[in-house]
């Protein structure tokens, strides 16, 4: 007979399923399939992954402690929604982050790496012409994501994930529309420019003003759906 797993490896094995349902729910939150304020079923959820509960628990904590559900005692884990005060919060921090991204890849960035960017943004050009927002907005989040990587710091680039992905929650709305595409990628291509132009105070202005624009996006469309003192309160 089989003799029982020991205690260590039963724990990094059942760690190991409850990172890769965390990984899924997340997926699932930030593609949309869950809208902020669902509630979230652990049963359901274990059942549809072909798992037990325990790793959906812990993935749900998991989820909790990276902002993108939130427990509450008797009623269940719910997904977050990021109300208007709190993601012009993230908007103002990540400026300041990319502020010094720009600066720091103007600095230092390699010719291979302006290729790559100037292919993502070639790409993003593709997707505006064919009007596919969806395919648009995961490029969009790809280049971004790659500058940060290319500046070199980790422990930004951990901070930084973890604010877009907040910020996912409430901006899915705003990246729906089309319209804006052209104007996005019309920055796009200034920043990619500024960077390797060698030019590190206009880099970093091209991708401060570029999340600035979007904080302002952000406050002219709560406004219209919500009146200006709504946002002005944070509701």
């Amino acid at each position: 007979m089989a003799s029982a797993l020991h205690p260590t490896i039963a724990l990094l094995q059942s760690s190991s399923l409850a990172t890769v349902v965390q990984q899924e729910i997340e997926r699932a939150i930030l593609s949309g399939d869950y809208a902020p304020g669902a509630k979230l079923s652990e049963a359901a959820l274990a059942d549809k992954l072909g798992v037990s509960r325990g790793p959906v628990r812990e993935a749900f904590r998991m989820l909790d402690e990276a902002g993108l559900v939130r427990s509450e005692k008797n009623r269940g884990v719910f997904v977050r929604a990021i109300p208007v005060d709190e993601a012009l919060e993230i908007f103002d921090l990540r400026a300041a982050m990319d502020d010094w991204v720009g600066k720091r890849l103007a600095a230092c960035v390699s010719a291979e790496q302006v290729r790559e960017l100037k292919a993502l943004v070639a790409e993003m050009e593709k997707a505006v012409k064919a009007l596919d927002a969806r395919q648009y907005h995961l490029l969009n989040l790809r280049f971004h994501d790659r500058m940060v990587e290319m500046a070199g710091n980790r422990k930004l680039t951990e901070t930084y994930r973890r604010l877009i992905k907040e910020l996912s929650l409430f901006r899915r709305q705003n990246l729906a529309d089309t319209g804006l595409m052209r104007t996005f990628l019309s920055e796009h291509k200034r920043i990619v420019k500024a960077i390797a132009s060698g030019d590190t105070q206009a880099a970093g202005r091209a991708m401060f003003e570029h999340v600035m624009q979007s904080k302002r996006r952000t406050i002219d469309n709560d406004v219209r759906q919500h009146g200006p003192a709504a946002t002005l309160s944070g509701r």
